[in-house]
């Protein structure tokens, strides 16, 4: 029986949509990536907590710790308490430390797990920031408790930073504080104001060019104690011009979330001298973890045709739940794990499932669907129509 629904288009009309309810790919067992994939890992609210969204945080710890564990499975890293977890946009500091305790613990349990947590400047307000030095006290509270627990770092984005810093040698100060302190080598982290427009004029300037310059200098200062650099600035030809300068042993991990299939197939396969490649620190791949892992694992095979052919459908969908305002992606990313069955309800904290329209998750779901997402079509096909529902359309 075909399984159809309607659904509302762009122009506020109805429409008969049917399923091609096509399964996606299933990743093959016991294939070693030939590139270190991170997923940046969303939360599971917690709908039955007495407290008030806009203002309270409630995790459901169980499942969210669940959909850590499926990533694992499926050879994905998990980065943690980072921006898809809803951090600054509902997870306060002290429920982030939480989760990456939690985080921390579980993959001790899963051999060969990789997790790196997210330190950053969050709970120092950006208006109650009034010098450098209260930026790198932050960094350096969180850095302390997040090591403390046996976290590596992602050292994020700070919008405290980017308010108080004068130019580039802010940057330089906090960076060569941080990375001299840090146990291990760390990610750092450039999120382009696209995705948080407190981070406008990141690493002293808005001259994206002029930044990637400082950004560059940092690094080859501290070669040792920086393992690679995520940019999420949704533009491969600067990413693709930085990966080519870093220095030998530090990684680019591609957070481009409109041209990761490209970027992480790299030049000439990845098999060329240099930074050929990216590795990757995605949000989207929690949203397509199946698909991501399954074309990692062609592609460790040599299989470049059958990587891009599984993994090129899904870009149309991360564009689509990327779009403007691109911070409210996360939005997007739960309601494919609710979709999926992931969770069983589709809530957000901080209230954040109201960012996006019914029209824009409705594509959302035509685009999974093609892009053979959807793990079990019959479910979907309810949970959509349970969301319509709630919009008014029966």
């Amino acid at each position: 029986m075909a399984l159809t629904l309607k659904l509302p288009t762009a122009a506020g009309a109805l429409e008969n949509y049917t399923l091609r309810g096509t399964p996606p790919a299933q990743p093959a067992r016991g294939v070693a990536f030939n590139r270190i994939a991170y997923s940046a890992a969303h939360v599971v609210a917690d709908p039955r907590a007495a407290i008030d969204p806009w203002l309270q945080c409630a995790v459901d710890w169980d499942a969210t710790i669940a959909y850590r564990q499926h990533l694992w499975s499926l050879g994905l890293g998990v980065a943690e308490a980072m921006d898809t977890a809803q951090r600054g946009m509902g997870m306060d500091w002290p429920t982030s430390l939480e989760l990456i305790r939690r985080s921390v613990d579980a993959a001790r349990d899963v051999p060969g797990a990789l997790v790196a947590s997210g330190c950053g400047t969050d709970h120092l307000a950006p208006e109650d920031a009034r010098s450098v030095d209260d930026v790198i006290r932050a960094y350096e509270e969180q850095m302390a408790a997040i090591e403390k627990l046996g976290g590596k770092l992602v050292v994020m984005a700070s919008r405290a930073l980017a308010r108080v810093a004068k130019g580039p040698a802010d940057y330089e100060r906090v960076y060569d504080r941080i990375l001299s302190q840090a146990r291990q080598p760390v990610v750092l982290h450039w999120l382009g104001d696209m995705c948080d427009p407190a981070l406008a004029g990141y690493w002293g300037t808005r001259d994206v060019d002029a930044a990637m310059e400082t950004a560059l200098g940092i690094i080859a200062a501290h070669p040792a104690k920086v393992d690679g650099i995520k940019i999420s600035l949704l533009d491969k030809h600067k990413e693709i011009a930085m990966r080519r300068r870093l220095p030998a042993g530090v990684r680019m991990y591609t957070g481009d979330d409109f041209n990761y299939a490209e970027l992480i197939g790299g030049d000439a396969f990845g098999r060329e001298p240099g930074h050929g490649k990216s590795d990757a620190l995605l949000g989207i791949f929690d949203a397509i973890a199946p698909a991501a892992s399954a074309a990692l694992g062609a592609l460790a095979q040599g299989n470049i045709d059958r990587f891009h052919a599984i993994l090129g459908p899904t870009v149309p969908l991360s564009r689509h739940i990327f779009a403007a305002p691109t911070r409210f992606y996360k939005t997007g990313v739960v309601f494919m794990a609710y979709l999926n069955g992931h969770q069983n309800h589709f809530t957000m904290v901080g209230g954040q499932q109201s960012t996006r329209s019914l029209p824009h998750l409705a594509e959302l779901f035509r685009l999974a669907d093609a892009a053979n997402l959807l793990e079990q079509p019959e479910l979907a096909l309810r949970r959509m129509k349970t969301v319509a529902a709630l919009h008014g359309v029966e």
